[in-house]
């Protein structure tokens, strides 16, 4: 094995986001590889009555598909490790042979929203928020637990097991037992973060036992079964460690990991999320609460509507080219198009956690033009941001440096702006383009033997400072954003 840390290092990094799943080779300090990323584009599918669930196969394919790429646009390379990040919070049924009984439920699917409210009834919710870091809500494992034993009750008991994609995925590469590392664990919902262990209490109000989960190790994988090791011999005997959220990477990837540091991500959803170094956590009201590893926290908020948003709107308004509407964007004044954008289409995981909320646009008229509902949009997601802003600031007190990353902010420069101007803060965007796949590649670096991952040096881009005249605009704008909140969803 290469020495850790070393330029000879070279860590094959998996990264399975909810749009795309992307494969490539990092070198010990964090660099990628030029010439080796591969990236395959997919989708969930969706459905009217809130569905958004994958095939587990069809995922595990376009997995196999983008390491063997890789791979081959990296003949010769000697891989030292291999890391994954994946999103969170999604869980599939599987029976007595490991076959899936269900598809991937995943952080997107709302259908469990009518479960969370007898899960209310059964559990004290604060306190399962101070022990998990997680809410009620149909993101999380209970209540997809819950309503999937009502709503596909053949599969439900169909299901010997319930674990992430990424449980089963290695399950598969290494034809063993079905191991979650900490920080997968961590986001599910019926994880105790300070204990680090599967939280008894929670299980007690569901329809299934701790036996049916996946044993929480950190311990990295070696040996993989035979069908993959005669596909991918470079992978067959180094060690594969265990996938973590994608969140946490983001971070990593990013610089963002200690409390001096806030990320801002745009992708395909977007967070604002904290990391930092700690034994243990006294989890506040308001923010969500998971684990990068065994040793790190990270705290924050997410929200449903990001890029996936801004691409909606760009195909139903069928507005110009990218660059184009990127110019248009750039000439309008803030908040000039008289429009509230309530932008929770995909609905509200956070901060105030509405489970069947949908979007609301006030304002329309037919003067409206499409450009200007674009520009709306994405003031009113910098807008939830700044919400969810002030709720770290209690949480996580202290000045911050924002550093912006995802695929949203890193093409809109007007974004970006949107984002300082309305925060208040400056925002630096960051230097690399893809964070969550060199995160988990720093995290397997260190764990290979090299630097901690708060060493790691990190490539930053252009600072954009806020503009105090336009603060004051989207301070008003956001307290307008905030009334039609509370008329449309105060009763939710």
């Amino acid at each position: 094995m290469a020495s850790g840390g070393s330029k000879n290092t070279s860590v094959l990094s998996i990264d399975v986001g909810s749009s795309s799943v992307r494969a490539g080779l990092y070198d010990g300090s964090g660099d990628d590889v030029e010439g080796t990323e591969v990236k395959l584009d997919y989708e969930f599918e969706y459905t009217p009555d809130g569905g958004a669930a994958i095939d587990a196969d069809e995922l595990l394919d376009l997995v196999a598909r983008a390491v063997e790429g890789a791979l081959s646009k990296a003949e010769g390379a000697e891989i030292s490790g291999v890391a994954m990040s994946t999103f969170w919070h999604s869980v599939l049924g599987l029976n007595d042979n490991g076959h899936p009984t269900t598809p991937i439920l995943t952080w997107a699917d709302r259908r469990a929203a009518s479960a969370a409210p007898g899960l209310r009834e059964r559990l004290d919710e604060g306190a399962v928020h101070r022990r998990t870091g997680c809410v009620l809500h149909s993101s999380y494992w209970p209540a997809k637990l819950a309503w999937s034993s009502r709503a596909m009750p053949d599969a439900f008991e169909g299901s010997e097991r319930w674990a992430s994609h990424a449980d089963y995925f290695y399950a598969r590469f290494f034809g063993d037992d079905y191991r979650v590392g900490t920080s997968m664990a961590s986001a599910t919902g019926l994880f105790d973060q300070n204990e680090r262990r599967w939280d008894r209490e929670t299980l007690e109000a569901l329809p299934l036992g701790e036996q049916q989960l996946s044993a929480i190790s950190d311990e990295p994988r070696v040996g993989l079964a035979r069908e993959w090791a005669e596909r991918w011999p470079g992978l067959g005997d180094v060690p594969w460690f265990p996938a973590a959220g994608d969140g946490a990477c983001s971070n990593v990837g990013s610089g963002c990991t200690e409390n001096d540091r806030l990320a801002l991500m745009v992708g395909t959803s977007g967070a604002m999320r904290v990391l930092w170094k700690a034994g243990s956590v006294e989890i506040p009201d308001g923010p969500w609460c998971y684990r990068a590893d065994a040793e790190r926290f990270v705290m924050g908020g997410a929200l449903s509507d990001g890029g996936n948003l801004i691409e909606w709107l760009r195909n139903t308004l069928r507005l110009p080219d990218p660059e184009e509407t990127e110019r248009l964007l750039s000439k309008m004044e803030p908040d000039s198009h008289g429009l509230t954008f309530l932008p929770l289409l995909a609905g509200e995981r956070g901060p105030g956690w509405a489970d069947l909320a949908n979007g609301t646009v006030a304002g329309l008229s037919m003067s409206s033009k499409p450009i200007e509902i674009l520009r709306a949009a994405m003031e009113a997601v910098a807008y939830r941001f700044a919400t969810i802003a002030e709720m770290l600031e209690t949480a996580s007190p202290g000045e911050k440096e924002v550093i912006a990353s995802g695929g949203g902010l890193l093409h809109s420069p007007t974004w970006t702006s949107i984002m300082a101007d309305t925060l208040g803060k400056p925002v630096t965007v960051s230097g690399v383009s893809e964070a969550s796949s060199r995160g988990a590649a720093l995290i397997a670096v260190e764990a290979l033997g090299g630097p901690e991952i708060e060493r790691a040096e990190v490539p930053l881009g252009e600072t954009i400072e806020p503009e105090p005249d336009r603060h004051e605009v989207y301070v008003k704008a956001l307290e307008r954003q905030r009334r039609l909140y509370d008329s449309v969803l105060g009763e939710s």
